[in-house]
């Protein structure tokens, strides 16, 4: 059993900072060759965040783009999302996840990842 453990959320005033971690219990699940950050705001559809493949390969929402970098770190099998320039809209819980199958190109949508974690809420205010 795979076990998942997301962290570093908080309640942040608007403009601020916060990083996330993702951190997983078996190399398997981390060494995917796609992991990535997704969020759920209430009342809304899950949506993806950024991903990251195995060679180090990136992409982003557009609504996060310039502002959200992920990033890996393989000697504590750790996955990051550091988030700047926090918006009231990027009010969710935010959850980590890795895609099973290797994909030619990582996706956004959250169909098809492996969900493992609790998330971490992360809330904005204006």
């Amino acid at each position: 059993q795979v076990h998942v453990v997301e962290s570093g959320g908080d309640s942040v005033q608007a403009g601020g900072s916060l990083r996330l971690s993702c951190a997983a219990s078996t190399y398997t699940y981390y060494s995917a060759y796609c992991m990535a950050w997704f969020r759920q705001a209430p009342g809304k559809e899950r949506e993806g965040v950024a991903t990251y493949d195995s060679v180090g390969s990136t992409g982003y929402a557009d609504s996060v783009k310039g502002r959200f970098t992920i990033s890996k770190d393989n000697a504590k099998n750790t996955l990051y999302l550091q988030m700047n320039n926090l918006k009231p809209g990027d009010t969710a819980m935010y959850y980590c996840a890795a895609h099973p199958v290797r994909l030619s190109e990582c996706y956004l949508r959250p169909g098809g990842y492996n969900f493992r974690g609790q998330g971490t809420q992360v809330t904005v205010s204006s």
